[in-house]
């Protein structure tokens, strides 16, 4: 069990960093934009990165975490749903991570062009803070499934041992 709270703080950690990291890349954009642009560029390449990197290994740990459950309730021979909960918990973090990711790429791609001037800066601010809601939104899905997981593998292990 001790593992299971260690990889999930892990990712919520991993996450968290990055969201920050977007955090911090979108202040650099407003403090003397000039003399700021590289620092603005680098950390928030550096922040999506492992923004992405951050959601893509969470939802991979769901998955896993939702196999382990059925696999578990299958060799006991345990009845309950706690598959079901598991996807229940876990469907939402899908669609609100795979939305946080699209539009940070899309903050970065678009920046891109702000940065060769084919598009002014608005479109760009725009999107990030945009990006920055859809992750704290996100976020706040995954700590809910992460946690919500957690109960159910213990329910599980409690059936499992009597």
């Amino acid at each position: 069990m001790g593992a299971t709270l260690s990889v999930a703080a892990a990712l919520l950690t991993l996450t968290g960093l990055s969201i920050l990291g977007i955090a911090a890349s979108l202040v650099l954009a407003f403090q003397a934009p000039a003399a700021q642009t590289s620092a603005h560029v680098l950390v928030g390449v550096f922040a999506t990165m492992l923004n992405l990197l951050a959601h893509s290994l969470m939802m991979f740990y769901l998955i896993g975490k939702g196999k382990a459950v059925k696999e578990a309730v299958i060799e006991a021979g345990i009845q309950g749903d706690y598959y079901s909960r598991v996807s229940r918990l876990r469907a939402p973090v899908f669609s609100r991570a795979t939305l946080a990711m699209a539009l940070t790429m899309a903050t970065g791609i678009i920046g891109a062009s702000v940065d060769v001037r084919v598009l002014p800066s608005w479109p760009h601010a725009v999107l990030a803070a945009l990006a920055i809601a859809s992750q704290l939104y996100a976020f706040v899905t995954e700590v809910t499934a992460l946690t919500g997981c957690a109960r159910i593998v213990d329910e599980v292990n409690r059936t499992i041992l009597g």
